[in-house]
């Protein structure tokens, strides 16, 4: 298997030493920047398949970098992690909601972010051939792991993906939050249900397109479903 490539972007050399040292003991690839301008070299020139991003850097700050790439094709659908030392949740929701697709707090254990590594590695890479999966005029591809609403393409970062496809494959049965994270993140991942939450709000503005984001609904006291009723009766 080829090793996965993580660039480390981090202003501290010590820090970005101590993750080179942890993840290629892991078997990752590293590359490294120590801001903003040689991350965006980096991802041009390297394509890593994930980026450890610091919260605070001098000059542009990681969350201000990851709001860039967000909005730039290229580097929509980039896995990214937050590291941060602002433990606070206020901060964990911001950093979600400007696209990370998951956060760690500093300190941490250079063994749970390779666990973290590997499971988010694993769901935002391409699986195995697939049939087209559709319903109504809403269709996602397994292979290009790409999602349409009458041909127009949805922009939806890796997580929303996956939340998406697994929705489709089970229409209309209502999920916990606990089970969502199982089924969607793996048992192995530790964080916060309320991520869920953060997501799913992603997954409907991405698709607010004729209704459709009408299809992911809540079940009240209980969790989500997705549903093939509301898109019947989302509006041509």
């Amino acid at each position: 298997m080829t090793r996965k490539t993580v660039l480390i972007v981090d202003d501290e050399p010590a820090i970005r030493d101590m993750l080179k040292v942890a993840l290629e003991i892991a078997d990752f690839n590293c590359i490294e920047a120590k801001n903003a301008y040689e991350a965006q070299v980096a991802v041009t020139d390297h394509k890593p398949d994930l980026v450890l991003l610091d919260w605070m850097m001098p000059e542009v700050s990681g969350i201000e970098l990851l709001r860039r790439w967000r909005q730039h094709e290229e580097t929509a659908n980039l896995p990214v992690i937050m590291l941060t030392a602002k433990a606070e949740e206020d901060n964990a929701i911001r950093g979600l909601d400007t696209g990370a697709d998951d956060y760690i707090s500093k300190p941490f254990s250079p063994r749970e972010l390779a666990s973290r590594i590997r499971a988010l590695v694993r769901r935002t890479q391409p699986e195995s051939s697939e049939d087209l999966i559709r319903m109504g005029d809403l269709s996602i591809d397994p292979v290009s792991r790409r999602a349409a609403i009458k041909d127009q393409i949805v922009s939806l970062g890796p997580t929303e993906y996956r939340l998406l496809e697994f929705f489709m494959k089970h229409p209309d049965r209502a999920f916990t939050r606990e089970q969502l994270l199982n089924k969607v993140w793996g048992p192995n991942v530790y964080i916060d249900e309320r991520t869920i939450d953060v997501h799913i709000r992603r997954l409907r503005k991405a698709l607010s397109i004729d209704g459709y984001e009408n299809s992911i609904q809540t079940v009240r006291g209980f969790g989500y479903r997705f549903s093939q009723e509301a898109l019947v009766k989302s509006p041509d």
